[in-house]
């Protein structure tokens, strides 16, 4: 479920309306490593959210310092185009879907 508090916007595509929020930043998990930014996705007034996850930005990966995320609308938009083409049904029901992406989103 999106959450309100977040980063995060309205994309329109076909006349269908998505809304997007920024999850979280790139982050460092004892687990697994850097992990991306995480962005949620979910068609207005439909029940199945997708998360896109972003690569680990390569300053990280050199122990450079974290800076700012940059997720935007045109990014969010090339996201959902990529989420539904690899298959998310945002009228479907269940856990929300990661989709793993590029960093413009594709």
């Amino acid at each position: 479920m999106l959450h309100l508090h977040g980063h995060g916007g309205t994309v329109q595509i076909d006349g269908v309306k998505y809304d997007w929020e920024l999850l979280s930043e790139p982050q460092l998990s004892s687990s697994e490593g850097w992990r991306g930014m995480r962005v949620a996705l979910r068609q207005r007034d439909m029940p199945r959210e997708a998360v896109l996850e972003f690569p680990t930005p390569k300053r990280l990966l050199k122990g450079l310092p974290k800076g700012r995320s940059h997720i935007n609308d045109a990014i969010a938009l090339r996201g959902v185009r990529a989420a539904l083409s690899a298959g998310w049904d945002p009228t479907s029901r269940g856990k929300p879907i990661v989709f793993m992406v590029d960093a413009n989103g594709d």
